[in-house]
């Protein structure tokens, strides 16, 4: 088996690989020595990039409580390392059952030979890999930002040692790892939130080839001399409409597991959201007071990136809520007038069937939509006004 996994959605490929590497989404094996030597490794990466820092930052919370300023500037990373967390170990924990899914979509669509299904798929996949080299690029400025700003003998990040880590050589080790881990972690976080949401890229790929498939139910069928399908004809509409009914099907499935495998994990993330915006947007006033260009550069850039963190989910649950809609109107696009009663009924029972949108939720409080992103949006912009009155009274 090779290093690189391959999938018919690249930026899906990229973050299963990645997290292939990591240990944290490996591919089932029976061995019991190979499960152990796995499972060492997954929480020695999990501890280095994740682990290490919340109990650092957390000794830091502690000792820096009750300044304001300070608390701003250590709460934001440690709640995106703790939503990171969750998402590492949801995933860990339903390996083996997200990888079945994922299988069973790439199956289907590396099976797509229309020229419109591949055309389909292309469109999909350009948009998700946009999407994740946006990502990449703001994690790593705001990598760059943090790594290039630390004043002299000071760290990147703010956190609790049990050791002087302002001497040598305890500070350039200390430095050298929280940068490489903060790396690592910046990438590894890019690829749990791509790979959830290019896979509700794929269900809509998925939704929309059903939707192909609906149109042209009658295509390569020659007409009667009456314009009807004959009886034979009425055969092969029947077949290809129940194997629209089962892809269709399949594609609710996958959705459903995507609701149960990830709904707390996206609840987790937009809750610690609401507030990394806010704090980060007052931790880039006080910087660009301050006239710390790099900083701000780096808190700017991070400030946008979970903007668009919360957005990548937001509009996938949109368009795909949008897309459900989309296969009744492909259904009464095909020549239903030429079919006979018995093919019509099953057309209205398609049509009625996928009238009820798919809709994904996080943790069943709020569903996934751009009414969500902006509510998200205006509850960091409320929150961040109340931080910046609090200071001024001081």
């Amino acid at each position: 088996m090779g290093i690189l996994v391959k999938n018919a959605n690249s930026s899906l490929g990229f973050c299963l690989t990645v997290l292939k590497l990591a240990g944290f989404l490996t591919p089932h094996h029976p061995g019991q020595c190979y499960a152990f030597f796995s499972g060492v490794y997954c929480f020695t990466i999990f501890m280095f990039v994740v682990g290490g820092f919340l109990i650092a930052q957390t000794g830091a919370m502690f000792e820096i409580w009750g300044d304001l300023a300070l608390m701003t500037s250590a709460s934001f990373l440690l709640l995106t390392n703790l939503a990171f967390a969750i998402k590492i170990i949801n995933v860990v924990i339903r390996k083996r059952q997200i990888q079945e899914i994922i299988d069973e979509a790439n199956d289907e669509l590396m099976a797509e030979a229309r020229p419109e299904g591949i055309a389909i798929i292309k469109s999909r996949n350009h948009e998700t890999t946009r999407s994740l080299y946006l990502y990449i690029f703001l994690s790593g400025a705001t990598v760059f930002g943090w790594a290039a700003s630390a004043e002299k003998n000071q760290l990147p990040l703010r956190a609790w040692y049990p050791y002087d880590a302002t001497k040598s050589p305890a500070y350039e080790l200390t430095y050298a790892n929280q940068s490489s881990a903060v790396t690592a972690a910046a990438l590894l976080n890019v690829c749990l939130d791509t790979l959830v949401t290019s896979f509700i890229a794929v269900c809509r790929c998925r939704l929309r080839l059903v939707g192909l498939s609906l149109k042209t139910l009658c295509e390569g069928i020659p007409l009667s001399e009456k314009h009807l399908l004959t009886p034979e004809q009425e055969v092969t509409v029947q077949t290809r409409l129940h194997q629209c009914v089962v892809k269709h099907e399949a594609a609710l499935k996958t959705v459903a597991m995507i609701q149960q495998f990830f709904s707390f994990p996206i609840l987790a993330q937009f809750t610690v959201s609401v507030v990394i915006i806010c704090v980060t947007a007052y931790q880039l006033a006080m910087e660009l007071n301050n006239r710390n260009w790099v900083r701000s550069f780096s808190m700017g850039a991070y400030l946008l990136g979970m903007a668009l963190q919360v957005f990548l989910y937001c509009y996938q649950g949109n368009q795909l809520t949008e897309e459900s809609y989309d296969i009744a109107g492909a259904a009464y696009e095909l020549p239903w007038y030429k079919c006979s009663l018995r093919v019509r009924r099953s057309l209205l029972i398609v049509m009625v069937r996928t009238r009820r949108a798919l809709r994904l939720t996080a943790g069943g409080f709020t569903t996934l939509s751009l009414a969500c992103f902006t509510s998200i949006i205006k509850a960091s912009y409320t929150f961040f006004t109340v931080l910046q009155q609090v200071e001024d009274r001081k």
